[in-house]
């Protein structure tokens, strides 16, 4: 046999041989990663057992109840609506933007940007082939994430390129200097790191990012959620309305004295974030090991759930908990601080959680000096965890123009 016959014929048997090598070698990743997830699995059931639990899928663990289809259709619905005010009000007050957000088309792209990356998440947390970011580019969802996070990634850049644009003039430089308070994106573009040197654009785009969706989606959700609240408790409703007309008369001018002065609306605000927290859940990786007052631990470097619906529907903590009573929140009532938790707690609370309070204060206000707020018996919204609190269905609400 020549040399050229011999190579002929050992070839399909080295390509074989090779395959089988692959194929092996694939087989042994797959064995190992279906171990360490088992292995992984096993470590956070033993460590975990000690706390009670509804029951649980081998696989996928505790299922989402609320998620319910239902029809869309209805006369208003109020999140888009309140979400482009929201995006609106931190675009003025954070990023001193000039011109209404409202009227801008790529606002609303930001806006469904945004929304889309609220739903993604947690269809990934919960499919258990979408954890490896590889796997997960590769799919459609991976695709339309990428996708939104183009886009909000675009509208953050346009500010601080328009800002950074408007510091180029002279002129403007120096008013921006004499200003008596600078605006967020003022004290970041000014900010310098520890070795004198100003912060990156990546940085400033991830700083802003996290600035902007705080202020404005977890602001729309509570602003939406408290008027669907007032809505179906015409008296307390009345009562807030009477409250602000007193303060404010025919005027819609708000100071802060007026914003310290509205009790009784506060008190409905505090108790519709407690009965729909705009935030329904946050999450912790422990950084050292947690042992409880009754013994039990959970070690270090579990990632922790805490449930601020489930805490502030636990009728333990508050009687009657899906009952509407703003009492609870009288000047003289006691109770725990970490009871209600509607901006999280501790050294990581939310950072704009007195920016949100006022913001939601005034929104209400207005809009109660305005409107009555009814609601629409065929459209009552399902609360669904998302990163913020939103409705299978919406929030629909009929507007009363009030003369």
């Amino acid at each position: 046999m020549s040399v050229s016959a011999l190579s002929t014929a050992m070839f399909p048997s080295s390509i074989s041989g090779f395959l089988q090598v692959v194929t092996l070698l694939g087989l042994l990743l797959l064995l190992f990663k279906a171990a360490q997830f088992y292995l992984h699995r096993q470590w956070l059931l033993k460590a975990l057992q000690q706390f009670p639990s509804p029951p649980s899928h081998w696989l996928f663990g505790h299922k989402d109840k609320w998620e319910r289809l239902s029809d869309q259709d209805a006369p208003l619905e109020i999140f888009q609506h309140v979400s482009l005010m929201t995006l609106d009000t931190i675009m003025k007050c954070a990023f001193s933007q000039r011109g209404s957000v409202q009227l801008d088309r790529n606002s609303q792209s930001y806006i469904n940007a945004i929304g889309d990356l609220n739903d993604l998440f947690v269809s990934r947390v919960r499919n258990i082939f979408h954890q490896s970011d590889t796997l997960y580019s590769l799919s459609s969802n991976g695709r339309i994430f990428h996708r939104a996070c183009q886009l909000a990634h675009e509208h953050t850049e346009q500010v601080i390129k328009q800002r950074k644009a408007q510091l180029q003039d002279e002129g403007e430089l120096e008013k921006v200097r004499r200003k008596r308070r600078l605006d967020f994106l003022d004290i970041l573009l000014f900010a310098k790191m520890e070795n004198g040197s100003s912060l990156s654009d990546e940085d400033l785009r991830a700083e802003v990012d996290t600035f902007m969706f705080e202020g404005h989606d977890t602001t729309a959700s509570g602003i939406s959620w408290i008027l669907y609240a007032l809505a179906t408790h015409p008296k307390h409703q009345q009562k807030c309305r009477e409250e602000v007309q007193g303060l404010l008369g025919d005027g819609a001018s708000i100071t802060w004295d007026h914003l310290d002065q509205m009790l009784y609306t506060t008190m409905c605000i505090k108790e519709a974030l407690r009965i729909y927290p705009p935030v329904p859940a946050v999450v912790r990786e422990l950084s050292q090991p947690v042992t409880f007052h009754d013994g039990r631990s959970l070690p270090k470097g579990i990632t922790v759930t805490l449930s601020i619906y489930a805490l502030h529907h636990n009728p333990k903590v508050w009687p009657e908990p899906e009952v509407f009573d703003p009492s609870r929140f009288a000047p003289d009532s006691a109770r725990h601080s970490h009871c209600f938790l509607p901006f999280s707690g501790g050294a990581r609370n939310c950072i704009g959680k007195i920016f949100a309070m006022n913001e939601l204060k005034v929104a209400v206000a207005l809009t109660l000096l305005r409107f009555e707020l009814l609601p629409d018996p065929t459209r009552v919204p399902f609360p669904i965890p998302r990163l913020v609190l939103k409705s299978t269905n919406g929030i629909h609400l009929r507007l009363r123009r009030l003369h």
